[in-house]
């Protein structure tokens, strides 16, 4: 499985420990440990290496743009993006229960592995072995425009007015897991198109999702 997912991800570990952590959740409750810690490392390592490409691509941008775009290209949501690209949901390592829920397909867990990744690289292959993956996974994405990195309900709710059709309505279906840990299910319906489904671990996350699922199935951007 590991070789399968490093040829995914075009870095060979030398401590596989490091990518097992980092695909590890919580909910595994196992001697080793969750990918907790190195996602707070490769959040950092994410924003620096993503601000140093806008720094120099964006050379006549001030401050404020820049920062827009930084914000759009680190934020949850698109690593959960980048992470559904590579189908690491395959190899996230979750508790039995959860794994029968499907938590490990949830988009904020897929986002924070990406990030947990990428400190695990950092920390087995140092700053350019990390720049490297980052800059391959957010390639196209970089070159976007702000207005084409709006968050999904944005981009859902505006792409529907501009269509003149109602605004999208999200409906809470399901609800499950702890009451600390729950996983809600949204259904997402926008005028006269199937409706999207979305989970995640609030409802605004299961909202982002299925407003996501619904950007990816009509194929909008």
């Amino acid at each position: 499985m590991q070789r399968k997912l490093e040829e995914i991800l075009g870095y060979h570990f030398k401590d596989p420990v490091l990518c097992e952590h980092a695909l590890t959740h919580g909910s595994r409750q196992s001697k080793r440990a969750d990918y907790q810690r190195l996602e707070f490392l490769g959040d950092r390592v994410l924003s620096l290496v993503i601000a140093e490409d806008l720094f120099s691509r964006f050379s006549t941008e001030q401050e404020g743009p820049l920062a827009a775009r930084l914000s759009l290209l680190v934020r949850g949501e698109t690593c959960a993006l980048v992470g559904q690209r590579l189908g690491l949901e395959e190899f996230i390592i979750v508790g039995t229960t959860e794994k029968k829920k499907g938590v490990q397909r949830i988009a904020s867990v897929v986002g924070d592995v990406v990030e947990a990744i990428i400190g695990a690289i950092y920390l087995d292959g140092g700053l350019e072995a990390a720049r490297g993956f980052i800059l391959s996974c957010w390639a196209d994405m970089l070159a976007k425009t702000p207005a084409d990195l709006k968050d999904a309900k944005t981009f859902v709710q505006e792409w529907a007015l501009a269509r003149a059709l109602p605004l999208p309505q999200y409906e809470v279906t399901d609800r499950t897991g702890l009451e600390h840990a729950p996983v809600f299910t949204i259904s997402l319906k926008v005028g006269p198109y199937e409706n999207s489904i979305g989970t995640g671990a609030s409802k605004q996350a299961a909202e982002m999702a299925a407003a996501g699922a619904f950007i990816v199935r009509e194929a909008l951007r």
